[in-house]
């Protein structure tokens, strides 16, 4: 049992224009976890990631190696990525890609010391983040990314570039497209091999998507090098990676049981759920690899460990079958994964 919807659902109805495969960027133990006010038992985190991969997801963000003081939740990075690092090992279609957040070099020295094979550097569009969160200009931040990319390259790792604000700050209100634009091509100039677009708090609709996808490729960057990530503020996140996918982006970040939010930006709430964006996108016959049934069972576990039930709307249809799925698979756990907060 998988704890999946009623069996032919979603119908899958396919339409012309979007891509016949999404890529799942899965963002739920990085970025979900990080604002989470309780620390999370490094057991629990390892059985998450492994639960993820068991649903089919095969890119799965592990960690952050941020110092301890700014991310106190991602302080145990040094025991949890070796705890799952098997997972990248495994055979052809099974392997399971781990990227990692550094901010700077010392963080880039850390994951590269236990093996990491792909990374992330953090920017921001705007000024006003850009000191919120690193305390620096955007112009600095470049500068500090700057050897961590190459470093990064020369040690064969792979370069995620995310880019915060693309769509509006807090404290700024709307971004110029051409600002962050060239933002975009400062990161691929950088080394970046892909570029994730970050509406961090949620206010992008889809004629912005489109008209910043467009813009980009006329300032040179391929579609084939973008991601988009989207918070569902205002409801919009479904809405806009529709946008993103008929313009022919095929990488989508989420996060499992649409957890997360933005430490450093109040407004910023849950990541688009995995849930609810798999449920789209079986239904418009696209193949993700995920079995949204253990995936959905993968988030009610993880919900009951933090004590609150997910904001997911899917999981939430599902939860009394993926309940089951749940309980079904406890005898395979092992004792510390158990571990309640």
């Amino acid at each position: 049992m998988t704890g999946g919807p009623a069996e032919g659902l979603p119908m899958a109805f396919p339409a012309e224009g979007l891509p016949s495969r999404v890529r799942i960027h899965e963002v739920g133990p990085r970025d979900g976890l990080q604002n989470e006010p309780s620390v999370v038992p490094v057991e629990v985190k390892a059985e998450f990631v492994r639960r993820l991969a068991g649903a089919g997801l095969r890119t799965v963000e592990a960690t952050s190696f941020v110092h301890p003081r700014w991310v106190p939740q991602l302080a145990d990075a040094e025991q949890l990525f070796p705890a799952v690092a098997d997972l990248a090992d495994r055979a052809g279609a099974e392997a399971v890609r781990l990227p990692v957040l550094v901010p700077n070099e010392r963080g880039l020295e850390r994951a590269l010391a236990l093996g990491a094979r792909e990374i992330a550097v953090f920017g921001s569009a705007t000024e006003s983040f850009a000191k919120a969160n690193l305390n620096r200009t955007v112009d600095e931040a470049l500068a500090m990314f700057e050897p961590v990319v190459a470093r990064a390259k020369e040690a064969g790792a792979g370069v995620r570039g995310y880019l915060s604000m693309c769509f509006g700050d807090p404290w700024e209100g709307s971004v110029p497209v051409d600002r962050v634009v060239g933002v975009c091509r400062r990161l691929l100039d950088l080394g970046c091999d892909e570029l994730s677009l970050g509406d961090t708090i949620g206010v992008a609709t889809p004629g912005h998507v489109t008209a910043l996808l467009t813009a980009l490729n006329e300032a040179g960057v391929p579609t084939g090098r973008l991601a988009v990530h989207f918070h569902d503020t205002y409801g919009q996140a479904l809405a806009n990676t529709l946008a993103a996918l008929r313009h022919g982006v095929t990488t989508v970040d989420a996060s499992a049981g649409g957890l997360g939010g933005c430490p450093y930006a109040r407004s910023a709430t849950g990541n688009l759920a995995t849930e609810d964006l798999v449920w789209m996108l079986h239904g418009l016959g696209i193949d993700t690899g995920v079995d949204l049934g253990l995936l959905t069972a993968t988030s009610v576990w993880m919900a009951e460990r933090l004590g609150r039930p997910s904001p997911s709307r899917t999981v939430r249809a599902l939860a009394p079958r993926a309940a089951d799925a749940s309980r079904d698979t406890t005898a395979q756990d092992s004792p510390a994964s158990h571990k309640e907060q």
